[in-house]
């Protein structure tokens, strides 16, 4: 992917970000994204920045995707979240026999949904598996093509694995079950498996999805077999980042000529303590994209090497990535604390992009404290105590 090709990609969503944000209160209410914002990241090729070449696809480099999931998320935090999904989905195809890839890719771009909590079962019938079970929170799953299930591979005798498997979304049933005060608008409904046959082919275990990375340089010479967790990291966080940024430019908009209601000022960029404000959140948005964009470099110059992380650097990657969002969300409650009541009204995209950053920043891969204390562990010398790293 020459610099000409990343730069036409990213040109195409930056021009998307105002329609992607006018859509947003649309996609909140119809608790799914615009399907105009699905159309115009795909045109753009978003769908297809981490498929292959050998498939159609550009096969962008962890710090392309974490760059356009950051424009992305700054025009709408939901859309954000569920493209941050769909492009995680299609990296792990990689993790898969070829035959897999081959199927999944086949259109070029591609929407990969699904989660990594197991849930239902996989039991073995001929040619491969019939899978049962419902899955929750599966973002994304209402424009996915296909969904990674994770799920409990049950053996003759009892005994269970934890298994991650690829079925057609088609296959699946969706509730209309996702009512929520963040993040409304990704559909993250729950979904359901009835008799799906599952080939062989389509299953890996958990345990080689969580330690699969360090494959080496493809042809472009550039590694793309990042670690699973850590490439879940530092996408999602590019997300929350844009969230921010995304309240920190509707905020410098709307700021100057505004009165401070019951206040003799009539002009709130006049403030000292606006201004303190809005300095303190764009150096909080600053720093955070600093500590992503450091572990990001880590992450490639690894991979580009053939090797993986280390476990402390795999420990830093979440604690750094932990204190971003931190950084995140303190820069988004300050700019929506400080534009006054009127923000509260939903015509204004700052108030949304304060609840998808609150509620978002609560998952458990995404919770400040939770990266926070398993880095701390790790530097002081203990077990992480956890296969996510």
């Amino acid at each position: 992917m020459t610099d000409t090709e990343i730069s036409s990609v990213l040109d195409a969503v930056r021009a998307a970000v105002p329609t992607l944000r006018e859509n947003g209160q649309d996609g909140e209410e119809r608790r799914w994204i615009s399907d105009e914002n699905v159309e115009l990241l795909d045109k753009a090729g978003v769908f297809r920045a981490a498929v292959p070449k050998k498939f159609g696809g550009l096969e962008l480099s962890v710090a392309d995707q974490v760059d356009i999931l950051f424009e992305i998320s700054r025009g709408c935090g939901s859309t954000g979240w569920v493209s941050e999904g769909w492009i995680t989905g299609a990296w792990m195809i990689r993790l898969y026999p070829e035959r897999t890839q081959e199927e999944v890719f086949a259109g070029g771009a591609v929407r990969v949904s699904g989660g990594f909590t197991p849930s239902g079962t996989l039991v073995r019938t001929e040619g491969g598996y019939l899978l049962n079970g419902s899955w929750r929170f599966n973002t994304g799953c209402r424009g996915a093509d296909w969904n990674l299930t994770a799920t409990n591979l049950r053996h003759p005798d009892g005994t269970e694995d934890q298994v991650m498997a690829v079925v057609r979304m088609s296959e699946l049933a969706t509730a209309d079950d996702w009512h929520t005060m963040a993040a409304a608008g990704t559909g993250s409904s729950t979904t359901t498996a009835v008799d799906v046959f599952v080939p062989e082919h389509r299953v890996i275990s958990m345990a080689t999805a969580l330690t699969a990375g360090g494959g080496g340089p493809t042809a472009s010479g550039e590694g793309r077999d990042y670690g699973l967790v850590s490439v879940v990291m530092a996408e999602s966080t590019a997300t929350l980042i844009g969230m921010a940024q995304g309240a920190f430019e509707l905020f410098v908009e709307r700021v100057p000529g505004r009165p401070i209601s019951y206040t003799s000022w009539q002009d709130q960029s006049l403030h000292p303590l606006t201004q303190t404000q809005v300095a303190t959140a764009a150096s909080q948005i600053a720093a955070a994209r600093a500590l992503l964009a450091g572990e990001v470099e880590v992450l490639q110059r690894r991979t580009d090497a053939g090797e993986q992380l280390s476990v402390q650097e795999k420990a830093a990657l979440r604690g750094h990535c932990g204190y971003a969002v931190r950084l995140a969300k303190e820069a988004t409650q300050t700019l929506f604390t400080a534009s006054g009541a009127s923000a509260i009204s939903r015509a204004l995209p700052i108030q949304r992009f304060f609840r998808d950053v609150q509620g978002i920043s609560m998952h458990a891969v995404m919770a400040p404290d939770a990266n926070m204390e398993l880095y701390g562990r790790v530097l002081l010398g203990l077990d992480p105590d956890t296969p996510f790293l």
